[in-house]
């Protein structure tokens, strides 16, 4: 019989996700994420976010269990045949989006998106930003309250509420996907190749302040951010065969 896998069990702040975690390190045992093969997350989305951002140097697979109020990118929670389950899971490997934001103080940013990377405006006044694909001008000036750059992975996050496009897993594409937009009326964003550099210029930007967020990393006031997918770093999540991630995306584009 082959050897148990060494889980390392983390859990959101919620009550109920520490009950959990509780429940199955004492039943499992609890290593490490340094020491372990794999990495349970319990909570949300927002939590296997924070749990990747965190984790992600250490190289190890992490399969997620919803205890939270959103859990798109968890499995099912179910008490039993955890090891099972696990032995039997279907890896999804993600490619998070790098972001390099400029702010009007000359300070730079470097940030990781797994879902998205978007800009807002931060005032009442809509924003004014410049559109570059790998340094060519595509739209000279967009006018609106922000867009996004989104992996497929978060095509069904903050881009679907944007209307933008659900991207399949495996297709190595982005979303540009505008958010409110006024100017060009009729323009609704674009499907990119993955290689595609994004650099967003904001005009006008002490009258028309912009933030730039990638997933909970906000810069304010900035001048300038590029976005392309990163050529080196990937994280590992783990899935239930009979409802993986690619299958979730293609069952959110006949959802009602």
């Amino acid at each position: 019989m082959a050897t148990p896998p060494r889980l390392a069990f983390l859990a959101s702040r919620t009550d109920e996700a520490q009950a959990t975690r509780q429940s199955y390190a004492s039943r499992y045992g609890n290593a490490t994420p340094e020491e372990c093969d794999v990495i349970v997350a319990l909570g949300g989305d927002g939590f296997m976010l924070q749990t990747l951002h965190r984790y992600m140097s250490l190289d190890k697979p992490v399969y997620g269990m919803k205890s939270g109020t959103l859990g798109f990118l968890m499995n099912h929670h179910r008490p039993d045949d955890l090891l099972e389950r696990i032995h039997r899971a279907q890896p999804a490997i993600l490619k998070p989006l790098e972001m390099l934001a400029v702010s009007d103080a000359g300070t730079t940013v470097h940030a990781l998106g797994f879902n998205e990377v978007s800009l807002l405006r931060q005032t009442k006044q809509v924003a004014k930003i410049r559109v570059f694909l790998n340094g060519r001008i595509r739209l000279d000036e967009l006018v609106c309250d922000g867009v996004l750059v989104s992996t497929p992975a978060g095509s069904t996050a903050y881009n679907l509420s944007a209307h933008g496009p659900i991207l399949p897993m495996n297709s190595a594409t982005l979303a540009l996907t505008p958010i409110s937009p006024f100017r060009p009326r009729r323009w609704r964003g674009a499907i990119l190749l993955a290689d595609t550099e994004v650099r967003f210029e904001i005009l006008d930007h002490y009258k028309r302040p912009v933030s730039a967020t990638a997933d909970s990393t906000e810069v304010r006031d900035v001048v300038e951010v590029t976005i392309r997918e990163s050529a080196d770093r990937t994280v590992t999540l783990l899935y239930d065969p009979e409802h993986n991630l690619e299958e979730r995306i293609i069952s959110e584009q006949f959802a009602s």
